[in-house]
């Protein structure tokens, strides 16, 4: 990418990424990025997203998996009930 600064041409440095799962380099804006805990985990493709977190949920401690899987199926069941009900104008 170049940018004009009072006629000069400048060269700006994009950042890339390295998806985790397949090796893939992609540039900012694109991809998908996880950071949590200290962690980034990047992802080129939904589909690398998907291959890592099935992994990941057969490698988590059962009592954790119910727990957390519980709480979002929750999460999402009262998302799905705001967006049924009839809006009033």
């Amino acid at each position: 990418m170049s940018l004009h600064d009072n006629g000069r041409i400048v060269m700006v440095e994009r950042k890339r990424y390295e998806c985790i799962v397949c090796g893939r380099k992609f540039p900012y804006g694109q991809g998908i990025i996880v950071s949590r805990a200290g962690i980034t985990l990047t992802f080129h493709s939904k589909s690398c997203l998907t291959k890592f977190f099935k992994l990941f949920i057969e490698n988590l401690d059962e009592k954790e998996f119910k727990k957390a899987s519980r709480m979002v199926a929750e999460e999402f069941r009262k998302l799905r009930e705001l967006k049924s009900k009839p809006k009033v104008i």
